[in-house]
């Protein structure tokens, strides 16, 4: 079936992020596991794999739609020197996917492409739960004390 141009776009722009985010929680993962953070390591691992489902999805999509993937293409991504810098840029970059999905939903909406929206709609459900996980990190960090939290994180 035949994409409208835009919408494949959009969707290449999406995957741009699903993928840099992949490469982001990656990093953060293994920083973790290292430093010896096991619950942190897990937790940003779940979250790489997560993206790497929506990678797939939109992979797949725009294949559905006759286009190309463009697997080639990362945006700049910030990777935190230590535990709090790390959830703060996740928390950014997610809250950047979560507009680009807005904006994608919108677009396929006006484009009646009902499929593509629905599945922009379920990944956007996806990265709303990511900053909510990221904001809860930052508030356990602020209540409990950052040196409590780590100790709790190992």
């Amino acid at each position: 079936m035949k994409g409208n141009s835009q919408i494949l776009t959009l969707l290449n722009d999406r995957l741009a992020e699903e993928l840099t985010a992949i490469s982001m929680y990656m990093v953060h993962s293994e920083m973790c596991a290292n430093w010896g953070f096991e619950k942190l390591h897990q937790a940003f691992e779940k979250q790489a794999i997560d993206e790497m489902k929506h990678a797939e999805m939109l992979i797949g999509r725009i294949l559905f739609l006759e286009g190309m993937p463009t697997v080639s293409k990362l945006n700049h991504m910030k990777i935190g020197a230590n535990v709090t810098e790390m959830t703060t840029a996740d928390e950014d970059a997610e809250m950047s996917a979560i507009k680009g999905y807005n904006d994608t939903i919108a677009a396929a909406v006006k484009a009646g492409d009902d499929g593509t929206r629905e599945l922009t709609a379920k990944i956007l459900i996806d990265e709303e739960r990511h900053v909510d996980w990221a904001e809860a990190q930052r508030e356990l960090m602020a209540q409990m004390g950052l040196q409590n939290y780590m100790a709790n994180q190992a």
